[in-house]
């Protein structure tokens, strides 16, 4: 999918280092990051900060830990420099996804994208009539 060209540049590329180090950081990957709320629909204000949402997988491991269930299912940061970034875990957005959830919805069909790998966005778009 094709970034909009309605973020500029210089935040565009912050926001992937943003979301590339929180892959490494927290020993994720990433599958889909898309802007969120105002600026993604077009009624931004001046004063509208990103909204970046997105959802990661953990290693497979993880999903198959004894205790995983007890792990936080969200990565989330304080909002800096106007980027708020923040994610679910794919188990929970699934779990929402299956419930109509309006926030998971709105994620997939964002227009504004930074990251999209392999098909899961395809998938839940594909899914949706079937889910609400």
């Amino acid at each position: 999918m094709v970034i909009n060209s309605m973020i500029k540049d210089s935040v565009r590329q912050e926001i992937l280092q943003r979301l590339k180090q929180t892959e490494q950081d927290k020993n994720v990957r990433i599958v889909m990051a898309i802007e969120s709320g105002s600026r993604a629909w077009g009624f931004e204000s001046p004063d509208s900060d990103y909204d970046v949402r997105f959802i990661y997988v953990h290693e497979k491991d993880w999903y198959l830990s004894i205790d995983s269930s007890e792990e936080r299912d969200v990565i989330e940061y304080p909002i800096t420099d106007d980027i708020d970034l923040n994610g679910w875990d794919i188990r929970k957005a699934l779990k929402l996804f299956s419930k109509s959830n309006p926030s998971f919805i709105e994620w997939i069909h964002s227009p504004i994208t930074y990251i999209d790998t392999g098909c899961f966005r395809d998938r839940a778009l594909d899914l949706l009539p079937e889910c609400c």
